[in-house]
């Protein structure tokens, strides 16, 4: 079994017990998730396995989408419900257009730092541990870009947002920011995930599905193919000689007639444009994916990184 599922995490479970689960009901050992969700959140979490968990780490690069619950007047040390309270202040001189005056401003490229309740590692140690032995440790902002941030409704003390973002953002972070901004503080009150890459939460299947799937032998419909995460990518096809001279790990060239050794460009460039990307999909003539490539601009050829037959 390869592949990958959109599965819809439930709240209150962490994305690695959805892992568990998924390994015991497809009996493979190698299974894996593209982008943590938070316990309290809830949404598209894809998750891999056998080849898939070679592939999805494509998926966490791309933009992701989230609905989110803020409730202004309330800081907690998580940024979120989780955590302990530490602040209360009065919201109610807050307007809609100081609100959508400072949720513009929290667009475009902006820098965060990551909350001390977090995954990221710190001398090799997660962050929350160290939170959790009361020590507060020095974290350095990272850039992080925030495509798109709509307001959906406002009912004070309560806003509910639309983001699209880049990988690396904390929607905790951002709630903090923008009740930092308006003064009265702010934080995470509930979270869906929408999107990740290519998949959506309306085609997401939850574990209750899986289960069912798994037991009653129709799970099949609910998997994902492995190149259906770099589907955006060029693509090229290979015969059988440089099929093997991939899957042995040796690059491709292409000549000025976009031709080399049997390996064929769909679209018969001349050479590799800039807008190919740093990757491409290689593909065999009967249709089989074969693997990722990867362009090396010194030499400018196609190094495979990834293969998959």
């Amino acid at each position: 079994m390869d592949g990958i599922l959109n599965v819809n995490k439930p709240y209150g479970v962490t994305s690695f017990s959805v892992v568990s689960s998924i390994k015991r009901l497809s009996s493979q050992r190698k299974v894996g998730h593209a982008g943590t969700l938070d316990p309290a959140a809830t949404g598209v979490l894809p998750i891999g396995f056998g080849q898939g968990t070679r592939i999805i780490e494509y998926l966490v690069d791309n933009s992701k989408a989230y609905r989110a619950e803020i409730e202004l007047g309330i800081s907690t040390d998580t940024y979120d419900g989780s955590g302990k309270i530490i602040q209360f202040k009065d919201p109610s001189g807050i307007g809609r257009e100081q609100l959508v005056s400072a949720l513009a401003s929290l667009n475009g490229l902006v820098y965060q730092t990551p909350p001390m309740y977090s995954a990221v590692k710190y001398h090799g140690r997660p962050l929350y541990k160290w939170a959790r032995a009361g020590i507060t440790v020095t974290r350095e902002t990272r850039p992080v870009n925030i495509h798109k941030i709509e307001l959906l409704n406002w009912q004070p003390p309560m806003l509910t947002v639309e983001v699209v973002c880049s990988k690396g953002t904390y929607i905790r972070s951002l709630a903090n920011d923008l009740g930092q901004l308006l003064d009265c503080g702010a934080y995470l009150k509930n979270l869906v995930r929408l999107r990740c890459g290519i998949f959506n939460i309306e085609d997401a299947v939850s574990l209750a599905q899986l289960e069912d799937a798994f037991r009653y032998g129709y799970w099949q419909q609910y998997v994902h193919p492995l190149d259906s995460v770099i589907i955006n990518w060029k693509a090229i096809l290979v015969d059988d000689d440089m099929r093997q001279k991939i899957g042995n790990g040796r690059p491709v060239v292409i000549d000025e007639d976009g031709v080399i050794g049997g390996c064929y460009y769909p679209e018969k460039q001349l050479n590799l444009p800039p807008s190919w990307g740093k990757y491409c999909r290689a593909y065999t003539l009967d249709g089989c994916f074969l693997g990722v490539l990867r362009f090396n601009s010194e030499r400018m050829e196609w190094q495979p990184v990834k293969v998959f037959i």
